[in-house]
């Protein structure tokens, strides 16, 4: 969810690493190597990035040349399914290959089709619901949820239909090692509370595949918190999970111990335990601000998950206290540990420093939490690149990063050896005569040939294919 600032005009569309970071647009430094896996050797020139972007005569999305778009989905548009219309904010998303007897195995590379499983984020004020359906309904009162798309071997839609509804605010959430999808209610809701029928807050299980076999059950055992995204360690099966939680006391970054780790489909219903991470001695990430600072860390049993009457993050963990931080969002696997992004952190909110944005490893074999990426700018909080939100892997190593700041709004690069370059701008303005304004982006993931990036535009709801020479 977005942070309501000002909004200025959009600035020129060539933007240089240089200007990103001298001008206040990205500060990297530290450990970047340290955040892929191909390592932090210096990018040669011809890797940093793919160019200037080109304005779109459409007026949608401006990519670099060579890189064209296609709009899979749009919000308000009949679904193929005839349950209804597209829904509204388009949020997180995975692609899953599809076809050739993939549905149900390990995924991977090869020809066939792609499933497109996408979250709506909707409060009870949404305009465009996501259409209630048989079997698919947790909470008929609830307006989120979940679609999938279809697209067959050409990229082009076969299918959109529902596959979750009666949940609320559904924002990111995470794929899984047996290719289902995790999707989660960024709200602590309960029954009662803003019309809703019944408790939110919960982890939703999403088989893209064939959703009639997930069903709308809420894993309870995960926590109910305002929860933002979660990642599957693939070797232990442990799922880690961010709050983004935007008042003080802020959000925790928690692990779920699952009895039954890695068994597949609907496994987790089987209970587990939930804990907090706790760096002794510091009660706030956001004071942190050294690229490559490394902490110890330890787990605390969660004391009541369920938060049936304290919301977890004022529970007492003890004597030690646990860690918070503002704006826990964007988790992802990669390598041998988990990444997550604290969007920014703001002292006039309660938090005890500022900072643009933070992305943290967690390293489970040695337990130890380390920082690795530290966003600008040190100047102008409306210039591109503040508030990270939604990252995930691109082909070359490195990183893509959707913006969910103030001003333009773009897609980043970031190279493995941590050149930054704009990837994607959304160009179409939603905003009102003379106060411009743009939907952030979100959902970006890449397809399973790696040869499709697909983002969402969050307003108006529109989800995006992009290809060309890719690296």
């Amino acid at each position: 969810m977005r942070a309501m600032r000002p909004k200025p005009p959009m600035p020129p569309i060539a933007l240089s690493r240089r200007s990103l970071l001298a001008a206040g647009g990205i500060a990297f430094s530290g450990a970047l190597g340290a955040l892929f896996p191909s390592g932090g050797a210096a990018a040669p020139a011809a890797a940093r990035g793919y160019g200037p972007l080109v304005r779109d005569p459409a007026g949608l999305l401006d990519l670099p040349a060579g890189f064209t778009y296609r709009v899979l989905s749009r919000a308000g548009d009949p679904l193929r399914s005839g349950e209804g219309t597209v829904p509204a904010n388009c949020d997180g998303m995975a692609a899953f290959a599809s076809g050739r007897g993939r549905d149900r195995g390990t995924g991977g590379r090869g020809a066939g089709g792609v499933r497109l499983v996408r979250n709506h984020e909707n409060r009870t004020t949404a305009a465009l619901r996501v259409p209630a359906v048989d079997g698919l309904t947790y909470d008929p009162f609830a307006l989120g949820g979940c679609t999938v798309l279809d697209l067959d071997p050409a990229g082009r839609v076969t299918g959109e239909r529902v596959a979750l509804a009666g949940t609320a605010v559904n924002c990111a959430g995470g794929r899984t090692p047996w290719n289902t999808w995790l999707t989660c209610e960024e709200t602590e809701d309960r029954a009662g509370t803003a019309g809703y029928g019944r408790d939110h807050g919960f982890v939703f299980e999403v088989d893209p595949a064939d959703p009639h076999r997930s069903g709308a059950v809420p894993l309870t055992a995960m926590g109910r918190f305002a929860h933002e995204a979660v990642a599957v360690d693939p070797y232990r099966g442990v799922v880690y999970e961010t709050e983004d939680a935007f008042v003080e006391p802020f959000g925790l970054f928690y692990r779920f111990l699952p009895a039954r780790p890695l068994g597949g489909l609907g496994f987790l219903r089987a209970g587990g335990a939930l804990e907090a991470l706790r760096v002794p001695g510091l009660a706030n990430l956001a004071v942190v601000d050294e690229p490559g600072a490394q902490f110890p860390v330890e787990w605390v049993p969660v004391p009541d998950p369920s938060a049936s009457g304290t919301p977890i993050r004022l529970q007492d963990f003890g004597p030690g206290g646990i860690t918070h931080a503002q704006k826990l969002e964007g988790c992802y696997w990669g390598g041998d540990g988990v990444h997550f992004v604290s969007s920014y952190s703001r002292s006039s909110e309660g938090s005890p420093a500022d900072h643009h944005g933070q992305v943290w490893f967690y390293d489970p074999l040695r337990s130890l939490l380390r920082l690795d990426v530290v966003f600008g700018p040190a100047a102008d909080v409306q210039l591109p690149g503040d508030s990270p939100d939604n990252i995930c892997l691109a082909p070359d190593g490195g990183l893509m990063v959707c913006e969910d700041g103030g001003g333009a709004q773009y897609v980043f690069g970031v190279t493995p050896g941590g050149e930054v370059y704009p990837m994607a701008r959304n160009a179409d303005d939603i905003g009102k005569p003379g106060a411009p304004e743009w939907g952030e982006f979100a959902g970006v993931t890449f397809s399973p040939d790696a040869g499709t990036m697909y983002v969402n535009a969050y307003a108006p709801g529109t989800t995006f294919a992009v290809t060309g020479p890719w690296r």
